[in-house]
C-alpha cells in the first residue's frame, strides 16, 4: 500500500494553482499509476482526499473534485465494485448543485456513466438520480463553453445508454432539452445538441407523447440554425466543418415526423432565398426529410413543392449552357449546377413517393403543356430564343426525371406527349405501323425540330437508365420484357428513323451541329438498351455500330463529327462491358474492333494514320479482350512496316512505324499494365522483334534513321520493364544469343572480357556511323533490355556485357552508357564473402569499369579515368567518356554508393586550366585547344544534370532501379561546400560560368527542404548564378529554374531569415531578371519574387523602393500580357510601402 505522504504529495501538486499544467498532469498520471498497480485503492484515496473534497474553500474543493473525476476517467477499464460506483456517483450527483465545483462533478458523472458492464456500470436508479439532479440544478446556457459541452455529453450519454431511466422523466427531459439548446452558438456544443434531439425523437416517437407536446417549440429552436452560417474563427482547430454541422442539423430535422408541419414550410420558404447555399441546403433537407416523413405527410405539401421546384429548376438551369461537344455525350449541360441537381433529385424522390399525385401536377401544368404543345415550332437551335431554350431544357429535365422513377411513370409520361412528339418528329401513325424495310425509310431531317429531338433523347436516356438500373429488381420473368415493350410501343421505330435522318450527309460538313449531336446521342442510347427490350424490326444494334464506324472511317476531315462518333462507340462498348450485356459483345467485336484493327494494315488513304491509332487505342481501352485484338493488329502492322524498312527504302512505312511504336509504348502497354493484363503480350512482342532482326542480313538506310531506332528502343524498354523476372530471363538469353552470333562483335569479348579495348577504331569520330545497321540495332536493343531489367533478373555474362558497353559508349553510343548505369545500379554487392546471384558482384563491376585498360597502337595502356583527364588528344573521345561516366555515376548515386564521389571529382577536375589557357596572346592552335577545353567543361558541367535529374530513358521507376531514400539531398549537402570552395578559387570568367552551370544543375534538382536548410549559404550563390546567366540566352532554362528555387525560399517561412539578411542583393538580382528578353517566364517569375519581397520588414525593403519602381516602370509595356499584369500587381505592392 502506498504511503499516505506520497499520495498527499501528488494531490497537493495537482491542487496547487501555482503549478504548471505539465506538473499537474504528471501528478494525475502518478496517482492513476498507483491505482492501476494496486498500490492504492479508490476508498483509500477518497479517505485521504476527504478534506479536499468537502472544504469550504471553493477553489480547493473544485480542484479536489476534478482530480477525483480525472482519476476515474483514467480508470475506465479497471473494474470497480457496485458499492464503490454507487457511492461515487451519488457524491458527484450531489455535487451537480455545487456550481463552483461543477466541472469536476460533470467529469466524474461522465467517467462513471461511460463504463460498461464488464468493469462495473451505474445502475438505472443512480442514472435517474443523475438526470433529475441535472434537470433541477443546471442552467446550461449560463455556463462557459467547456462546461456546456460537458453537460451536452452527459445528456447524450444518458439518452444513449440509460434510456429506461430517461423515459419516465419524459416531459422534464424534453423541457430541459429545449432550455439547454436554446441560443447555443458553439459548433462543438451544437453538434452534440443536434444529436441529442435525434436521440430524444427516437425515445419519444408517440404522437401523443412528451415530444409531441413541445414539437413546435423545439423545432422553432432548431429552425433558427437553418441554414447553417459557420463563422467560427478557429475552425481549423475544431475538426468541425459547416458540412458536419449541416448534416447533423438535417438528421435532427428528419428525426421525427412530428416536425413535418413546421420543417417543410420552413424549407420551402428557404427555396426562395437569394443565398445559393441556403437553396442547396433546403433541397437536400427536403429530399432527406421527405423519405423520413413518408408519402402521406408529404402529400399535403405537393402543390407548393411542385410550384417552387418548377421555378427553382427553371431559374437554376438558366446558368447552364447546353454543350454539343463530344465530351458532352455523357451529360448535355456544363458545368454542373448544384441547385439544379438538388431540385431534380428532390423531384425524383417526390414523384417516386406520390407517383400519381405529382405526375398529375406535372403533366397538368400549363407551362409544361405549353412547351409540349408547341414543341414542333422549335425547329433550329440557333433560331430559338434564349428564354425558350431554357424552358425547353427545364421541361425536358423535369419529364426525364419523372419518367425515371418507375415503369408506370415512364409509360404515362411517354403516353402524354406521344401525339405532340410524333408530329414534331415528322412521323405519322401510318408510317409507324407501315411495312418499311428497316434502315431505308428516313424522316426528312428538315422536318424534325430541335425541341423534339432534345425531349426524345432525354426521355430515352431516362428510360434506359430506369431499365438498366432496376433490371434485377423489376424485370422479373413474365413481367420485365412486356412492361418495357409497352413503353416504346409505336415509338422505337420512329425514334430510330428520326435519329438516323439527322446523320444524313448534308450535315457532315457542319461543325458542332446540335441536330447531329442529338442524333448520335440518341443512337448511342438505343445501342445501350439491354438486349431484347426494344421491339424494333431488324438488327438495330448492328446498324447503329455500322453507321458510327462509317463516320469514323469516312469523315476524318470533320474533327468534331469524327470525335463525336468515336466517343459514341467507346461509350457503347464501355456500357456493354459495365452492365454485362454479353449478347452484344460479339457484334461489337466484329463490327467495331475488327474494323478498327484492320485499318492499321489498310492501305486506304482516306484516314490519317494518327487517327487510326487514336481510334484503335480508344476502342482497345474499353476492355481487355478488345485490347488484345487491337494489339494483334498493331503488331501485325508494326512488323509488316519493319520488314519493309529493313529491306527497302520506304519513308511512309518509317513514319507509320514511329507512330505505331509510340502508341504501343505510351498508351497500350501502360493501360495493359494498369488493367492487370498478361505479360505474355509484351514478352512475345520483344521476342518477335528480336527474331525479325535476327533474320535480316542487310538493313536499308531507312532502318538507321534515329527516329525509328529511338521509338523501337522505347517500346522494348517499356515492354521488358512490364515483364516478370522469369520472362525477362528468357528475353536476356535470346538477346545474348543474337549478340554472340554476330561476327562484328569480337568473340574474345565474350570469352575474355578483361582483355584491353583496342583504341585504334575509337580514335575515328565516325566509328559509330561505320557500324553495320544490323549490329547497331542489335546493340541498341540489347542495351534497352538491360536498362529495363529487374535487379533480380539474371544476366549470364555480366563481365562481357560491361566490356561491350565500355567499348561502344566510348564510340558515342549513349544507350550503352545508360545500360552500364543500370548494371551498376542493380548488381548485388558482395557481403561477408557470400556469393552473389550473378557471375559478377557490384564491386567487381566497378573495378572492371575503372580499371579496364584501353590500348593505343604502339602506346601504353590507359583507363577510363585517364581519358576523362584528357590523356587522349581526341576531345570527342573525352566527351563520350564523360557522358558515359555520368550515367555510371547516376546509377551509383541512386543506390547511395560512395564511388560517386570519385566520379564527381573527375568531373570537377575538368574545370582545371590547361597549359596555355593563361596565355594572353594565344596562338591559333592554343585558341583551338581552349575552345575544345571549354566544350569539355560544358559536358562536365552537364554531367551533373545527368546525375541529379529524373530521366525518361533509364533509371526511372518504370525500369525498377534501386533507389536509396534522400540520395539527392545527401549529394546536394556534399557538393555545396565543394562548389563554394571552387567559386572562391576560380579566376576565369568562362570557367566560373560553367562551374555555375554545374552548380545550377545540382541546386535545381535538390529537394526544397534541403535547399531551405542551407538558404544562408545558397542565396549569394544563387544570385551570382542568375546574374551570370542573364548575360545571354545560353542559360535561360537554368536561369528560370534558379529563379524558381529562389521563389521557393522566398515563400517558405523557414527561409525568411536568410532572405531578410540578403534582401538588397536579392532585389538587385530580381531587377535584372524582369527585363530579361530571351524568356517570358523568367520575367514573370522575377516580378512574382519582387512582389514577395515587398512583404519583408519595412526597414529592409523601403530604401530600395524607388529603384524597384523605376525598374517595374520599364516592364509595364512588356509585349506579353501576363508580364504586364504581374508588373501592375508588383508596382501596386511597392507603391504602398510608405
Amino acid at each position: 500500500m502506498a504511503e499516505p505522504t506520497e499520495l498527499t504529495r501528488h494531490v497537493e501538486a495537482y491542487i496547487d494553482t501555482s503549478r504548471s499544467p505539465a506538473q499537474q498532469a504528471a501528478a494525475l498520471e502518478a496517482i492513476a499509476s498507483l491505482l492501476k498497480s494496486g498500490r492504492l485503492t479508490i476508498e483509500a484515496m477518497v479517505r485521504e482526499m476527504g478534506l479536499y473534497l468537502t472544504t469550504t474553500d471553493a477553489i480547493i474543493r473544485a480542484k479536489g473534485i476534478l482530480l477525483l473525476a480525472e482519476v476515474l476517467s483514467c480508470l475506465s477499464s479497471n473494474p470497480l465494485d457496485k458499492i464503490t460506483i454507487h457511492s461515487l456517483i451519488t457524491f458527484f450527483t450531489e455535487r451537480l448543485a455545487d456550481w463552483k465545483a461543477l466541472r469536476g462533478a460533470l467529469v466524474g458523472c461522465l467517467a462513471l456513466m461511460r463504463r460498461n458492464d464488464q468493469v462495473g456500470r451505474v445502475t438505472l436508479d443512480d442514472a435517474k438520480a443523475v438526470l433529475e439532479s441535472f434537470l433541477e440544478s443546471l442552467h446550461v446556457q449560463s455556463l462557459g463553453q467547456h462546461d456546456r459541452k460537458l453537460c451536452f455529453e452527459l445528456l447524450e450519454c444518458l439518452l444513449e445508454n440509460y434510456s429506461d431511466a430517461v423515459i419516465p422523466l419524459g416531459n422534464q427531459v424534453i423541457d430541459g432539452l429545449c432550455e439547454s439548446i436554446d441560443m447555443e452558438k458553439d459548433p462543438e456544443c451544437l453538434m452534440l445538441a443536434f444529436h441529442i434531439v435525434k436521440l430524444a425523437a427516437q425515445l419519444f416517437p408517440d404522437p401523443d407523447g412528451p415530444l409531441a407536446c413541445v414539437a413546435e417549440e423545439l423545432f422553432e429552436i432548431l429552425g433558427h440554425y437553418f441554414p447553417i452560417h459557420f463563422t467560427h474563427q478557429k475552425a481549423e482547430d475544431l475538426n468541425i466543418t459547416r458540412d458536419n454541422l449541416s448534416s447533423s442539423l438535417m438528421l435532427a430535422f428528419s428525426s421525427t415526423p412530428l416536425f413535418e408541419p413546421f420543417a417543410v414550410p420552413l424549407l420551402l420558404e428557404k427555396l426562395s432565398s437569394d443565398l445559393p447555399s441556403a437553396k442547396v441546403d433546403a433541397l437536400k433537407y427536403l429530399n432527406h426529410c421527405s423519405l423520413k416523413y413518408g408519402p402521406e405527410r408529404m402529400a399535403k405539401h405537393a402543390e407548393a413543392i411542385w410550384r417552387l421546384l418548377k421555378d427553382t429548376i427553371l431559374l437554376s438551369l438558366r446558368e447552364l449552357i447546353l454543350s454539343f461537344s463530344p465530351e458532352s455525350l455523357d451529360t448535355l449541360e456544363t458545368p454542373r449546377n448544384e441547385i439544379a441537381d438538388g431540385a431534380l433529385t428532390f423531384l425524383e424522390t417526390a414523384v417516386a413517393q406520390n407517383n400519381d399525385l405529382f405526375l398529375n401536377l406535372i403533366l397538368g401544368d400549363a407551362d409544361v403543356n405549353l412547351i409540349i404543345q408547341s414543341i414542333s415550332s422549335y425547329k433550329s437551335y440557333t433560331e430559338i430564343s434564349s428564354e425558350m431554350k431554357e424552358r425547353v431544357h427545364a421541361v425536358g429535365r423535369i419529364l426525364a426525371v419523372s419518367a425515371k422513377t418507375s415503369i408506370a411513370s415512364c409509360n404515362r409520361v411517354f403516353g402524354s406527349i406521344r401525339p405532340c412528339l410524333l408530329e414534331a418528329l415528322g412521323i405519322s401513325v401510318r408510317d409507324l405501323y407501315g411495312n418499311h424495310p428497316h434502315g431505308h425509310e428516313h424522316v426528312d431531317s428538315e422536318e424534325i425540330s430541335f425541341g423534339a429531338l432534345f425531349l426524345s433523347v432525354l426521355l430515352l436516356e431516362a428510360s434506359r437508365d430506369l431499365i438498366v438500373g432496376s433490371e434485377k429488381a423489376t424485370f422479373l420473368p413474365n413481367s420485365g420484357p412486356e412492361a418495357s415493350h409497352s413503353i416504346f410501343q409505336g415509338f422505337a421505330t420512329g425514334f430510330e428513323r428520326a435519329f438516323i435522318s439527322t446523320m444524313s450527309r448534308n450535315n457532315y460538313t457542319e461543325v458542332s451541329n446540335p441536330h447531329v449531336f442529338l442524333g448520335v446521342k440518341g443512337l448511342q442510347i438505343f445501342a445501350t438498351f439491354p438486349g431484347g427490350l426494344l421491339p424494333i424490326q431488324g438488327s438495330l444494334f448492328e446498324d447503329i455500330l455500322t453507321m458510327l464506324v462509317s463516320v469514323v472511317t469516312q469523315n476524318c476531315k470533320n474533327e468534331w463529327l469524327w470525335t463525336l462518333a468515336m466517343k459514341a462507340l467507346v461509350n457503347i462498348g464501355s456500357y456493354i462491358f459495365k452492365y454485362h450485356q454479353p449478347e452484344k459483345g460479339p457484334s461489337f467485336m466484329a463490327i467495331v474492333v475488327e474494323k478498327i484493327s484492320s485499318l492499321l494494315t489498310s492501305t486506304e488513304l482516306g484516314m490519317p494514320y494518327p487517327l487510326k491509332l487514336e481510334a484503335a487505342s480508344n476502342v482497345g481501352m474499353i476492355e481487355m479482350n478488345y485490347m488484345l485484338r487491337i494489339v494483334r493488329g498493331v503488331e501485325e502492322a508494326l512488323f509488316t512496316n519493319l520488314s519493309e524498312i529493313y529491306t527497302q527504302v520506304n519513308i511512309k512505312s518509317a513514319e507509320e512505324t514511329v507512330q505505331l511504336l509510340h502508341c504501343y509504348s505510351t498508351k497500350i502497354l501502360p493501360w495493359m499494365q494498369e488493367s492487370g493484363g498478361t505479360e505474355q503480350v509484351p514478352m512475345q512482342f520483344v521476342a518477335a522483334l528480336l527474331s525479325q532482326i535476327e533474320g535480316c542480313n542487310d538493313l536499308s538506310s531507312v532502318a538507321e534513321e534515329k527516329g525509328i531506332m529511338d521509338a523501337t528502343m522505347e517500346a522494348v524498354k517499356f515492354a521488358v520493364g512490364s515483364c516478370s523476372e522469369a520472362s525477362q530471363n528468357i528475353i536476356v538469353e535470346k538477346t545474348c544469343s543474337i549478340l554472340s552470333s554476330s561476327s562484328y562483335f569480337s568473340v574474345d569479348e565474350y570469352s575474355f572480357p578483361t582483355l584491353p579495348i583496342e583504341m585504334e577504331g575509337l580514335l575515328s569520330t565516325n566509328e559509330l556511323e561505320s557500324m553495320p545497321a544490323k549490329e547497331k540495332w542489335v546493340l541498341s536493343l540489347f542495351a534497352s533490355v538491360i536498362i529495363a531489367l529487374h535487379p533480380t533478373t539474371h544476366i549470364s555474362n555480366v563481365r562481357a556485357a560491361i566490356h561491350l558497353f565500355m567499348r561502344t559508349f566510348l564510340k558515342g553510343h549513349i544507350p550503352s552508357a545508360q545500360a552500364l548505369g543500370s548494371i551498376v545500379n542493380k548488381l548485388c554487392p558482395r557481403q561477408n564473402g557470400e556469393r552473389v546471384p550473378s557471375d559478377c558482384s557490384l564491386e567487381e563491376a566497378i573495378d572492371l569499369i575503372f580499371n579496364l585498360s584501353m590500348r593505343y597502337p604502339g602506346k601504353s595502356k590507359i583507363t577510363l579515368s585517364d581519358i576523362c583527364h584528357a590523356a587522349s588528344t581526341n576531345k570527342s573521345l573525352q566527351i563520350s567518356a564523360l557522358v558515359g561516366l555520368a550515367w555510371i555515376g547516376k546509377g551509383l548515386l541512386m543506390r547511395g554508393h560512395d564511388k560517386v564521389k570519385d566520379i564527381t571529382m573527375i568531373f570537377l577536375e575538368c574545370f582545371l586550366p590547361t597549359d596555355g589557357m593563361s596565355s594572353k596572346q594565344a596562338s591559333p592552335e592554343e585558341e583551338q585547344d581552349q575552345n575544345l577545353h571549354s566544350s569539355v567543361m560544358k559536358y562536365a558541367a552537364d554531367s551533373f544534370r545527368i546525375l541529379m535529374s529524373d530521366s525518361e530513358d533509364c533509371l526511372n521507376r518504370r525500369f525498377h532501379p534501386i533507389i536509396r531514400p534522400l540520395y539527392k539531398q545527401r549529394f546536394f549537402s556534399i557538393m555545396l561546400p565543394i562548389f563554394q570552395s571552387l567559386f572562391v578559387k576560380c579566376d576565369s570568367s568562362l570557367t566560373r560560368s560553367l562551374l555555375y552551370r554545374a552548380f545550377a544543375h545540382v541546386v535545381c534538382e535538390a529537394p526544397l527542404i534541403a535547399v531551405l536548410g542551407e538558404a544562408k549559404k545558397l542565396i549569394p550563390l544563387l544570385v551570382d548564378a542568375i546574374l551570370i546567366f542573364s548575360k545571354d540566352d545560353a542559360g535561360k532554362d537554368l536561369m528560370y529554374s534558379l529563379l524558381l528555387v529562389l521563389s521557393g525560399i522566398l515563400m517558405d517561412k523557414n527561409g525568411q531569415d536568410a532572405v531578410i539578411d540578403n534582401a538588397s542583393m536579392i532585389i538587385n538580382c530580381l531587377i535584372s531578371s524582369i527585363t530579361y528578353p530571351h524568356m517570358m517566364p523568367v520575367r514573370e517569375t522575377g516580378l512574382q519574387c519582387l512582389f514577395a519581397m515587398s512583404t519583408l520588414p519595412h526597414t529592409r525593403v523601403y530604401p530600395l523602393r524607388t529603384q524597384v519602381l523605376q525598374a517595374i516602370a520599364r516592364v509595364l509595356d512588356d509585349p506579353k500580357r501576363v508580364v504586364r499584369l504581374e508588373a501592375v500587381r508588383c508596382r501596386q505592392a511597392w507603391s504602398f510601402l510608405c
